[in-house]
């Protein structure tokens, strides 16, 4: 008795695949048919290579990006924008019960914070479930711009406000030069490209001006804007391209002044 050969396996099916101008319109650069202008120009790659009409692409695994700046398109991503006030742990669970940034956020599905506010430190905030984007907005070598607001029990010098532009040296290094400028005789703003543990505070306290209240008012472009202290929103499409923006602009702009490149050599003379 003969033996019933096998059927070969069917084509591999990916039903996750879906037209790139697809996701490209659905992520907001505009209709289907300006899509396929991107494409046509080549400013879309798909995991580093250039995209072509028609092609298809999973979500879920490939990364896409449009002049050089990854979009998040991943489905089940969220953003959310929260005004964290003072008193809030910025952790996901507190062994003592005290109130978290979670608090109030939508259970499911689960994020996390991108970057750390201590406790007593108010404003801007971003809480998400992407990885990738939040790993670009807090790793070092992107250094994204965070402005704080810093209410001072005294007036600082114009000695001080250069030492903050200059660098300060703390007991773990050298700070990077600051964006200081005095928007009221007490009240300093402050733009840091760090994500040092307390920076500003630090900073301040080293030059003799402790710190009574601060705030980040600004990560990157986003700002808390109607937020009260305690509210929060979902990012718009345009919002989350702005941070990816940001952060690839950062990069650039660091890598421009590493200490192999022209530009850095030059400044160190």
């Amino acid at each position: 008795m003969s033996k019933i050969p096998t059927p070969p396996p069917p084509p591999e099916h990916q039903p996750s695949k879906v037209r790139l101008q697809k996701v490209l319109a659905n992520s907001g650069f505009g209709s289907r048919r300006r899509c396929d202008d991107l494409i046509a120009a080549g400013k879309v790659t798909v995991n580093g290579q250039p995209a072509v009409l028609g092609q298809r692409v999973n979500p879920s695994h490939d990364l896409i990006a449009v002049a050089g700046v990854a979009i998040a398109v991943r489905p089940g991503l969220v953003y959310y924008l929260l005004n964290k006030p003072k008193g809030v742990i910025t952790t996901a669970s507190d062994t003592h019960d005290r109130p978290t940034v979670l608090d109030g956020l939508p259970a499911e599905p689960r994020v996390f914070p991108v970057g750390r506010l201590d406790m007593d430190t108010e404003g801007v905030l971003l809480l998400t479930n992407d990885g990738d984007l939040a790993h670009r907005l807090t790793h070092p070598s992107f250094g994204v711009p965070k402005s704080y607001l810093a209410y001072l029990g005294a007036e600082p010098t114009p000695a001080a406000l250069r030492s903050l532009r200059e660098g300060v040296p703390l007991e773990d290094g050298m700070t990077a030069p600051a964006k200081a400028s005095l928007i009221e005789p007490r009240v300093l703003r402050l733009v840091v490209h760090e994500g040092r543990n307390r920076l500003v505070r630090r900073m301040c306290e080293h030059l003799g001006y402790p710190v009574l209240r601060l705030v980040r008012h600004r990560f990157g472009p986003l700002k808390a804007g109607k937020l009260k202290p305690g509210q929060w929103r979902q990012l718009e499409t345009q919002e989350v391209r702005d941070l990816e923006s940001a952060a690839a602009s950062s990069r650039a702009g660091r890598s421009a002044h590493t200490p192999d490149s022209p530009r850095a050599r030059q400044s160190q003379r």
